[in-house]
């Protein structure tokens, strides 16, 4: 197997190498590109992958897996350009960067596989979903969606609903957490240790969350399940219609997509 360069080893370049190291990958397979000297010393420590300037990356590499910031983006597309094989397959994680933006900037012939990851790679429990561009053939897609599984699931979109993934999924996670924080918040308000409510809520929603996944039904099925008629449940589902809870999530998730657009723009 080839060698797959990650450029840019923050959070996220992490988690897909250690995924790709637990999946299988030899660390002679991989490495990283970073410019931060005590970041590479942390992760060749880690994980004892090697490190490379980014043009012999570049020079060298079947997969490069782009990992960086959207603004900056262009500019890295516009150093590798130079030295890259026009055989290898370019994987971005930049939320709004296009398959077109880097096709442009890249050789003629160069794969292109956009992808929409989230952070719950980190513990292995990602969900990303991926488009490609118009030199990928579909060996080379199933090759980039081997990548993303090693740290989650992953699914094939058309690239036009790439936005709407960025704000539901995407940035899903945050979400969560945001619903968990008010959760334990009011826990306390109720007269609940600060410690007893936040054990509930992380359990509460990594129970729901399993039930989801492995009873198969839908969240609106199991929702009415445990709603009981005039029951708790129901007197608390009542306030959050009456305070259009539905409403503002979908106002949230128009804001995310529109953000997703700006940054690809």
């Amino acid at each position: 197997m080839g060698l797959t360069a990650v450029f840019g080893a923050g959070v996220m370049g992490e988690a897909i190498l250690s995924g790709l190291l637990k999946s299988g990958r030899q660390p002679a397979e991989l490495a990283i590109v970073e410019r931060s000297e005590p970041r590479v010393a942390e992760i060749r420590q880690r994980y004892g992958v090697g490190a490379l300037e980014l043009a012999d990356a570049a020079a060298q590499a079947d997969t490069l897996l782009l990992i960086v910031k959207p603004q900056d983006m262009g500019a890295l597309v516009d150093q590798i350009a130079p030295h890259i094989s026009s055989s290898a397959l370019v994987v971005s994680l930049a939320a709004g960067i296009t398959t077109a933006f880097l096709e442009q900037r890249l050789p003629d012939g160069v794969a292109v596989v956009r992808v929409m990851p989230n952070t719950p790679a980190l513990v292995h429990q990602g969900m990303a979903a991926l488009s490609a561009g118009t030199s990928c053939s579909g060996a080379q897609l199933t090759a980039a969606e081997a990548l993303l599984r090693a740290v989650g699931k992953a699914v094939l979109v058309p690239e036009d609903q790439q936005d709407a993934v960025t704000a539901v999924s995407g940035s899903g996670p945050a979400y969560v957490f945001y619903l968990a924080e008010a959760m334990i918040q009011a826990g306390v308000k109720l007269g609940l240790p600060l410690d007893t409510a936040t054990e509930l809520t992380i359990q509460t929603v990594l129970g729901a969350a399993t039930m989801m996944r492995e009873t198969g039904e839908s969240p609106s099925v199991l929702r009415q399940k445990v709603t009981s008629p005039a029951g708790t449940t129901a007197a608390a589902i009542h306030q959050l219609d009456e305070h259009l809870v539905p409403e503002a999530f979908l106002i949230a998730l128009e804001a995310a997509r529109d953000r997703s657009r700006e940054l690809g723009a």
